[in-house]
């Protein structure tokens, strides 16, 4: 259960200094990327709506930023 608390906790902090921050924070980029393709693929893919492939796409880069 510690790794789910410190995960959750990892993920506030950084969702907080990305609002702070910006486009300066080193995590705004990739996630706003991540969203990007994650639209196109839902606008090319019959199954995947664009929000869904959005919110998809950005979830993805985040995870990859706060998992380690």
């Amino acid at each position: 259960m510690a790794d789910n608390n410190d995960l959750a906790s990892r993920a506030t902090a950084e969702v907080s200094a990305m609002a702070k921050q910006g486009m300066s924070h080193p995590s705004t980029k990739p996630v706003l990327i991540g969203a990007g393709i994650g639209a196109v693929v839902g606008a090319v893919l019959p199954f995947v709506s664009l929000p869904m492939g959005l919110v998809v796409g950005a979830g993805y880069a985040f995870w990859q930023r706060i998992k380690n």
